[in-house]
């Protein structure tokens, strides 16, 4: 079994670490819209919250591991077939993503400390409210959450249309090769 990546093909841990937090932020930036809407009487009130908090808690040591393990691991070439513009595109895509999943992931820190209280970790233990108490803290941070949500799921929509543009129009390896680390991007060259 393949768990590192190498110059052809990423491996099992960057592929499961790839969709695991696609599929995370996917539904938390549906909870996300779904929840604000919510009446104070609703059964959901707290609890969707409360399970939005603890799956964007989970993020923070995730999206750093994976930050860390794409600085360890080799990044499989692109197949010859796409264009420079395509690799930059691809390029600048990929940090966007990373640089607002981080302001996503602080500023959801920032608004749920605001008031000085900390945030249960699903009922287990609590993440203390480091910074609180800053002028404006749940609004600004809440402006910064929000619209950073929506450029990282219009980033990632953009991102799943060139994988499929890639699949089915070009037919190379690129999305295949998140799917199923046997497959590399030999077969392209």
């Amino acid at each position: 079994m393949q768990f590192n990546n190498h110059s052809s093909a990423y491996g099992w841990i960057a592929i499961l670490i790839h969709w695991s937090m696609a599929i995370a932020i996917i539904g938390l930036a549906i909870l996300g819209l779904w929840m604000v809407d919510l009446g104070y009487y609703s059964p959901w009130y707290q609890v969707a919250p409360f399970w939005h908090k603890s799956i964007g808690l989970l993020l923070i040591p995730l999206l750093l591991f994976r930050l860390y393990w794409r600085c360890r691991q080799p990044v499989p070439q692109p197949p010859k077939s796409h264009s420079d513009l395509e690799r930059r595109l691809a390029h600048l895509t990929h940090r966007a993503l990373y640089a607002l999943l981080a302001v996503i992931l602080t500023s959801g820190y920032l608004i749920s400390t605001a008031k000085g209280e900390g945030i249960s970790l699903f009922g287990w233990f609590e993440i203390p409210a480091l910074i609180s108490g800053l002028e404006q803290q749940a609004d600004l941070a809440g402006q910064f959450h929000y619209w950073s949500a929506i450029s990282v799921l219009t980033l990632t929509a953009l991102h799943a249309l060139g994988a499929l543009k890639h699949h089915v129009y070009d037919r190379d390896t690129t999305l295949v090769r998140m799917l199923n680390p046997t497959i590399s991007t030999h077969e392209d060259q």
